[in-house]
């Protein structure tokens, strides 16, 4: 196929159009010939690329009979407003930053457990870390004891062994006023508060036929209530410098129903809500919010008799009253997809680190299953 000068002409200020053809030839910078299959292709020397259409091969008659329209059809393109490279949407800057130097972070229930291995493994990326805890009886209806002031002075010395800033803070966040307290003493001492890891809760058990209201109120005030209190004092810091990274501890058991723990699964499916609500809400202002979903982890809320005995009931089991981890073990085991009782603390926070950094810019409003494998066994 040959094409005249002035048909080249029209196609001024493209570089690229891929018209339909049988054939193999191939028009380079509106003059030269070289050999490309299945398409006829049209050069112009500039540095614009915008225009990559493709159609489905015909015949070389049929080709012959159209060409023009399609021509046709550039030549109004032409005078469109095509976006170029010059004016692309987006971010267009690489995010493979997995550091946290000079980030500063709030991290609630941060005496033992999760909330300890989040703490170490925020100040091993480079944050400074204020750990927020109540180190006492939360609710009188536990099967586990409480958090110490000695367990939050291990995770201080575990931050600042790290070489990072450690803040210890004593509070209950169902109070407000305390939270917020908390908040402005980090933004006050660290000089900004860019990340908050809402991990402080609960967990108990029972049917909701038989659970008091004071049972019921005690997982719904802590781990809800809490947790958007926790939210509520960070965002105008957040807001006032577009950034902020919020990251939600929910749980596998938010992600489907528990039998015996209505309170906890609700709590849990509440705390999912909340982020999807707040990282709507949020989105255009460069704070990020998410959840991670830990399945069962070596803390005190897993390795008491309590838990043992709705794990051996899960499996279909008659507990004992007073099961022994190991029947706990066995009972649960054979099916678990990774063959595993439970994770460690430490499996779970750098799931918690990634959403923190810079390399998870773009992603908010979203569930991280971490519970080795159970996910597969649900949707959703």
């Amino acid at each position: 196929m040959h094409l005249n000068s002035s048909v080249l002409r029209s196609l001024v200020g493209w570089k690229r159009a891929i018209l339909p053809a049988d054939t193999n030839r191939c028009l380079r910078n509106g003059s030269k010939v070289a050999e490309q299959e299945n398409t006829i292709c049209i050069y112009k020397n500039t540095r614009q690329t915008n225009i990559n259409t493709t159609m489905p091969l015909m015949s070389r008659r049929r080709m012959l009979a159209t060409s023009a329209a399609a021509l046709g059809g550039i030549s109004i393109l032409q005078n469109m407003n095509v976006a170029t490279s010059s004016d692309d949407i987006g971010d267009k800057t690489p995010h493979v930053n997995f550091s946290l130097d000079g980030k500063s972070a709030l991290v609630t229930g941060a005496a033992r457990g999760i909330g300890q291995a989040i703490c170490a493994a925020l100040a091993a990326a480079g944050a400074d870390v204020m750990g927020l805890d109540i180190c006492a009886v939360a609710a009188p209806n536990l099967t586990y004891p409480p958090a110490t002031p000695e367990q939050l002075a291990q995770t201080g010395r575990m931050v600042e062994g790290a070489k990072r800033r450690w803040i210890p803070v004593n509070a209950d966040i169902r109070d407000a006023k305390a939270t917020k307290k908390a908040v402005d003493r980090a933004v006050k001492e660290f000089g900004k508060l860019d990340i908050v890891v809402a991990n402080a809760g609960i967990q108990a058990y029972g049917t909701l036929a038989n659970k008091s209201d004071e049972d019921w109120n005690n997982v719904i005030d802590i781990n809800v209530k809490g947790t958007a209190n926790t939210v509520r004092a960070a965002l105008p810091h957040m807001l006032s410098r577009k950034y902020g990274r919020i990251v939600i501890i929910s749980s596998g058991q938010g992600r489907h129903g528990f039998k015996n723990g209505s309170a906890y699964s609700t709590s849990k499916w509440g705390l999912i809500g909340l982020m999807k609500s707040v990282a709507w809400e949020v989105g255009k202002d460069g704070i990020t919010v998410n959840c991670v979903e830990p399945g069962l982890v070596d803390t005190p809320l897993t390795r008491n008799p309590g838990r043992w005995r709705e794990l051996i009931h899960t499996a279909g089991k008659e507990a004992p009253e007073n099961p022994t981890e190991q029947e706990a073990i066995a009972a649960s085991a054979p099916s678990s997809v990774m063959g595993i009782p439970w994770m460690q603390p430490g499996e779970v926070a750098p799931a918690v680190v990634f959403l923190c950094t810079d390399a998870a810019n773009r992603v908010s409003g979203a569930c991280l299953d971490a519970v080795a494998g159970e996910s597969a066994k649900w949707t959703g």
